[in-house]
């Protein structure tokens, strides 16, 4: 967000909110983009960290197992130590009930995922950009589409 709105938000003027830019004590990360406008980055609230494993049918049990383990490995690298494995059997095009109780709750601020296929097939973008805009993320191990 701008400089200007974070200040706002936070009760300060854009003036004290710039000098503590400035000086390198902005209580948050922000840069300057070359236009000159400042954006502000705020963390995420903490939140519960979901991972979420997905096969399409139940002969992959062990494939799933072992995105599971993937997942584990990589949030326990992270230093992400409270997290929650949630493993669903289902089509990528089919409804995932276990995957739509986990969308539904706003305590879940951090979703990771081995791939985006195992999310959604489709409108992966959709779905990242309405959980950004409600301060929640999806973390992707390895990006298909990158």
């Amino acid at each position: 967000m701008k400089l200007s709105d974070w200040a706002r938000k936070q009760g300060v003027s854009y003036l004290t909110a710039w000098r503590w830019f400035k000086s390198g004590k902005l209580p948050v990360p922000a840069r300057q983009l070359p236009s000159g406008t400042i954006l502000v980055e705020e963390p995420l609230p903490e939140g519960r960290t979901v991972l979420y494993a997905r096969v399409s049918s139940a002969d992959q049990n062990e494939d799933l197992e072992r995105q599971v383990e993937r997942l584990k490995a990589f949030a326990q690298a992270q230093g992400w130590a409270g997290y929650e494995v949630v493993a669903e059997v289902g089509s990528a095009t089919r409804k995932k009930r276990r995957l739509l109780q986990v969308l539904a709750d706003p305590g879940v601020s951090r979703i990771v995922v081995e791939k985006r296929s195992h999310l959604s097939r489709f409108g992966f973008a959709l779905l990242e950009a309405v959980l950004r805009a409600s301060g929640r993320r999806i973390v992707v191990l390895e990006d298909e589409c990158a």
